[in-house]
């Protein structure tokens, strides 16, 4: 007699080969001598005992980004590495390029490209710039999937995604004009399908289909529902039939719907800084939602954490209420508009390729164009190229740096990377530290206690993004929704989005096209520290299989959606995930501001460089958005040239 296990996989495509394919063809395939097993401590993936490597990393997509979904586990072993100081001291057989840079850049993504280019315009003549990259790819989180399904090519993000449109003269607005984004409102797709016409999101952040009753909130086994039960219309029908208290069911719809009010008049802040943002930095976010909303603890933690968690990763109860706002005194040109948020179909992975390509000319093949950028191939050849000003070295993670001499008086200051096995040293005369904040404290091996200390103070979140491919849309057509939200299982939330049409094929959306959808899944515990929850969130990430969490969407859209013919075997047809163990730089209250007097941590590090050593990376601005990538990247490239550069 057969499994039923093994039956009810098979029911679910679980023995589909689309989702595994590229991997297993793969180089990686042959690197059977890494193995996951169950996490011997929080965060720590162990190298024997377990599931294949690719039942960890599975399927990657097509194009340029195929062996590059999230974080690679040849990332992940060497930053457990660095962690436990493996690089502490440096081996005989050290392979030394000779090779000295007037800057050495740790990280590409759009922080570390930015600073590239800054330091290459601002530099003057004959400055060479070397950027240390440990993905296969540049883009740090801003990188995409692709997968060509029934002959359709799909694109979508693999993290950092949206962009508002800025004011034309700003700093950013002129940014963006001079690596090629001269038109940063786009085009999106139009409708295909049938009448009636639907309402879809130009983000999978929007929920456009909401306010015009084309969504749907789903309630399953945890409210004594099997099979679950849909609410169609939630605003329209004020939550009716909702299997939840009045209650919840009044704070929901007040809350969905944008009534909802507190007893006290809020007041936003005007600037960083100002006494509003001061007060804000001193509360959870948790606690200012009760204040300005009426809305209660139970609510917030049950139905609406972690996605309302001001971008930063984890539930509002563990958040500084001003990561609410940081993003917003940017200043986008129409704050209160949505048409003002912008979004690339690979999300902000077109800012990285237009920077590389302003970079280095030949990065990408074709002319300088935001539609040839997205659409044409990396040539990975011209990337690190000898003799040239600018080079890009991918697969590079750095594990150790040091001043040649005290830090004040230095000349030179020592980097060192590990690549294809080997450590590799090179020479920079400055170095702008432009990655994650969990990996910058332990690499600078003469950082002193105070910049130490204050990393101490930067609590990372984990995310995965899980893109999952459709044959179709028909069952939530005929459902009447195009985005829906559940609180159980795994994920929160979907839209079906009309995509930008630059460097995509399809012109125009429709229920019977191919489609991905994004899942993000954040892990967040309610009543934990900050820290606390970042580390228990990458326990699990790192010690679920692919196949495991393969099984659980397979489930979830089963669960939600057979009743209106959707078929895992027949319609998904393919799954992509984007582990990313530090997605999100969660701001504890104190975090911005300081708190008992005590200086913020990120000023700290901010305030000017160490020796030779400037800081960038978005972590410093408090705020996961690529505009502060870009900010942070001038300031420290700034303070190179104005303290350091001869």
């Amino acid at each position: 007699m057969s499994d039923p296990k093994n039956r009810s996989d098979h029911a679910l495509g679980m023995d589909e080969a689309i989702t595994r394919r590229d991997f297993l063809g793969g180089a990686l395939a042959a690197s059977g001598g890494l193995l996951l097993e169950p996490l011997r401590r929080a965060e720590q993936p162990a190298t024997a005992g377990g599931a294949a490597p690719d039942d960890w990393t599975g399927y990657g997509g097509e194009g340029d980004y195929a062996h590059s979904n999230g974080n690679t586990l040849e990332v992940l072993t060497a930053g457990h590495q660095i962690r436990d100081g493996a690089f502490e001291t440096l081996p005989a057989d050290l392979v030394d390029t000779k090779e000295t840079y007037d800057c050495v850049i740790v990280g590409g993504g759009i922080s570390g490209l930015a600073a590239a280019l800054f330091f290459e315009r601002l530099g003057g003549r004959g400055m060479t710039t070397l950027v240390l990259e440990n993905h296969p790819i540049f883009g740090g989180e801003a990188k995409r999937n692709e997968f060509v399904v029934d002959g359709h090519r799909l694109i979508a993000h693999q993290g950092s995604a949206i962009y508002l449109t800025p004011y034309p003269y700003s700093f950013i607005g002129r940014f963006y004009d001079s690596i090629g984004m001269t038109t940063p409102k786009l085009t999106y797709q139009t409708w295909s399908g049938p009448e009636p016409k639907m309402t879809l999101s130009r983000t999978p952040y929007e929920s456009a289909g909401l306010a015009r009753g084309e969504y749907g909130f789903y309630f399953g086994a945890k409210f004594g529902h099997k099979p679950g039960l849909w609410v169609t219309d939630p605003l329209g029908t004020k939550l009716g039939g909702a299997p939840v208290s009045e209650k919840t069911r009044h704070e929901l719809y007040e809350w969905f719907s944008g009534t909802a009010r507190g007893p006290v008049e809020f007041t936003p802040p005007k600037y960083e800084g100002d006494e509003i943002s001061r007060r804000l930095d001193s509360l959870t976010l948790e606690q200012h939602y009760i204040e300005r909303y009426g809305i209660s603890r139970e609510t917030i933690r049950d139905f609406l954490s972690p996605v309302e968690g001001g971008g930063s990763g984890l539930g509002p109860d563990a958040l500084s209420a001003f990561s609410d706002y940081a993003a917003d005194l940017l200043h986008p040109l129409d704050p209160d508009d949505s048409q003002s948020v912008q979004m690339f179909p690979d999300g902000n992975t077109a800012f990285a390729r237009l920077i590389t390509k302003t970079l280095i000319p030949g990065s990408i093949a074709g002319p300088h164009t935001i539609d040839a950028v997205c659409r044409n191939s990396v040539n990975f050849s011209s990337l690190d190229v000898a003799g040239a000003r600018v080079r890009i070295r991918v697969g590079a993670t750095a594990v150790y740096l040091k001043h040649d001499g005290p830090p004040d008086r230095s000349h030179t200051v020592t980097v060192v990377y590990t690549r294809g096995g080997k450590l590799c040293r090179v020479r920079a005369r400055s170095v702008v530290m432009a990655g994650g904040s969990w990996t910058t404290k332990e690499i600078i091996r003469d950082l002193p206690e105070a910049q130490r200390a204050a990393y101490a103070q930067f609590y990372r979140s984990p995310c995965m993004m899980a893109n999952v491919a459709l044959r179709n849309w028909r069952f939530l057509y005929k459902m009447g929704i195009s985005g829906c939200r559940w609180f159980e299982g795994f994920g929160n939330y979907f839209d079906v989005c009309r995509q930008a049409t630059c460097g995509i094929d399809a012109d125009s959306v429709g229920p019977d096209l191919p489609v991905a959808v994004s899942l993000k899944v954040l892990f967040s515990y309610p009543g934990m520290s900050t820290e606390e929850q970042g580390i228990r969130g990458r326990a699990e990430l790192f010690s679920t299989s692919f196949r495991d969490y393969e099984r659980q969407i397979r489930e979830q859209f089963t669960d939600m959606f057979a009743r209106a013919g959707f078929d895992a075997r027949r319609d998904i047809a393919g799954i992509i995930l984007n582990r990313w163990g530090h997605a999100y730089l969660s701001p504890q209250p104190g975090f911005f501001f300081g708190l008992d007097g005590k200086p913020a941590p990120r000023e700290i590090l901010r305030r000017g460089p160490f020796g030779r050593i400037a800081f960038a990376n978005t972590d410093l601005a408090g705020a996961m958005d690529h505009r502060c990538s870009i900010l942070e990247a001038q300031r420290a490239v700034q303070q190179l040239l104005d303290q350091v550069i001869v």
